[in-house]
């Protein structure tokens, strides 16, 4: 289930280092030590050509084999390119759960054994240099980029008329898959970007308003925008979608909205989490 339309709506993120295990809770109110409510834990797994963040609904659950899989993370060597994956296909058949934190999760009863891409994410150099934050760039090929524009197909009602033509995982090679996000964005998916940054002259350095949601600098920071592509930018592209940031050694806040689901924007500040020098 997408986010709101009107608001974005406050999450955190707490990092175990020890266990290399994430947990994204909902925020309840106003402040980040109200505890909040479970919604996904990842944990990060290290092979020998990736890395791959494995995310659950429960939060000391990661085996692939239950229905506590919601999909994955994997990255490219290097750590530039990231490709999001869900667990099940949405030509299965979807149940939407009972409980408010599934159903803000976009899940649902999960077959292990396949995954299918839904996003992509890539890394490049940050022309401002360490002052400024990474170029991001996400292709969100479940999500028609239309979903944006007034009187737009929301994403869920869209996954239903059209299932994304995807072959899962298991039959496709790692460079294959890390290569789909050239044809998801000549498809017409929703393509996400930074939301470019001002200078600010008594601090010397590019700056983002988070509202008060971020109070620490941190190249990990960012907010993402819908990009109008080859179209006139309106409106529409001026909202934030998706923005994460620090607020304390371990705990970061992730404030999402529609048309990305909980589930979408926790994989993508996953992403922010792996160390990238050619990036840097």
């Amino acid at each position: 289930m997408p986010g709101p339309k009107d608001s974005l709506l406050q999450c955190f993120i707490k990092r175990n280092r020890s266990t290399q295990t994430y947990y994204l809770y909902l925020g309840l109110t106003n402040s980040i030590s109200d505890g909040g409510k479970f919604l996904l834990a990842a944990r990060k797994c290290r092979r020998p050509t990736c890395t791959d963040y494995i995310i659950s609904l429960q939060a000391e659950d990661f085996s692939k084999g239950t229905n506590t899989y919601a999909g994955r993370l994997r990255s490219n060597f290097l750590g530039t390119k990231f490709t999001v994956f869900d667990g099940q296909s949405p030509q299965a058949g979807a149940k939407m759960g009972k409980s408010r934190s599934s159903r803000l999760a976009n899940l649902r009863q999960v077959s292990p054994s396949s995954n299918y891409p839904m996003a992509h994410i890539s890394y490049e150099l940050n022309l401002l240099g360490s002052r400024g934050p990474r170029r991001m760039q996400c292709n969100m090929n479940t999500i028609p980029a239309t979903s944006i524009a007034p009187g737009g197909l929301d994403p869920t009602t869209q996954a239903e008329l059209n299932p994304y033509q995807s072959t899962p995982t298991s039959f496709l090679s790692k460079s294959a898959s890390m290569e789909n996000s050239v044809s998801d964005q000549k498809n017409g998916g929703l393509v996400l970007i930074n939301k470019a940054p001002r200078w600010h002259e008594q601090l010397q350095c590019w700056c983002l308003n988070f509202h008060g949601r971020v109070t620490i600098a941190s190249v990990k920071n960012f907010q993402l925008v819908a990009s109008p592509e080859n179209e006139p930018a309106g409106p529409e592209h001026e909202k934030i979608i998706l923005q994460f940031g620090k607020v304390g050694k371990d705990l970061f806040t992730m404030d999402y909205r529609y048309p990305i689901s909980a589930f979408q924007a926790f994989a993508i500040c996953l992403s922010s989490f792996e160390t990238r020098i050619a990036c840097e």
